[in-house]
């Protein structure tokens, strides 16, 4: 479970949707308290996800080989499946010209409560639901689950802290080289949803029919 909540939690914190629209709030008026809104919102809803299944679970895994085990296997499978499919879908489309987001543009004046429902809205949810299926795993009567749990929430929202620190100490040179970061990132998008998607959906894939046949 450890290995795969890391892999996860790295997965989410380099997906490039929700990096650029923190930045795009951060860099609009009243940015840090935007940034701190998306930040806590993200955290909220992560952790809220994971306490539901916490609580549907027990906090006790299902036993190796029985019905609930294998279901939980099998949408870990599906979304594996999903990620990859998505994945193939964008490197297909790598050739095509690419159209700017018009979303984007309106970040600019969004206020903080909305800024907390953007953070919610770009959330990779496919990754955090193959998250939500490896907690399915979790034992509640461990002190290293509860540190499994808050490494994953940590690692999903490690980009978004450094960035809002840099921002909130260093305004003028973070608003600069931010702005230069957004730009590359939107001209290496697809590419980087590419590699995520593939790669957490083979490793998703693989360790779902390891666990499925073993």
């Amino acid at each position: 479970m450890v290995l795969d909540l890391t892999l996860l939690g790295l997965a989410v914190t380099f997906e490039p949707v929700p990096i650029i629209a923190f930045v795009l709030l951060l860099s609009a008026e009243r940015g840090a308290r935007k940034g701190l809104a998306f930040i806590l919102a993200w955290l909220a809803s992560l952790v809220l996800v994971l306490a539901l299944v916490v609580l549907a679970t027990g906090g006790t895994p299902p036993a190796r080989s029985s019905t609930p085990s294998n279901a939980v296997l099998g949408f870990k499978l599906a979304l594996g499946v999903g990620l990859v499919a998505y994945g193939e879908h964008k490197r297909r489309g790598l050739a095509r010209p690419r159209k700017p987001p018009t979303w984007t543009a309106r970040l600019d004046h969004v206020s903080v409560w909305t800024a907390s429902g953007v953070a919610v809205l770009v959330q990779p949810w496919g990754l955090i639901a193959a998250g939500c299926a490896t907690v399915v795993d979790a034992d509640a009567s461990r002190i290293a689950t509860y540190l499994a749990l808050a490494g994953f929430c940590l690692l999903s929202t490690m980009s978004l802290l450094a960035m809002q620190v840099y921002a909130v100490f260093s305004p003028e040179a973070a608003r600069y080289r931010l702005a230069r970061l957004v730009g590359w990132i939107e001209s290496h998008e697809d590419q980087a949803i590419v590699a995520i998607s593939l790669l957490a959906g083979l490793w998703l894939v693989s360790r779902s029919i390891s666990q499925l046949v073993g």
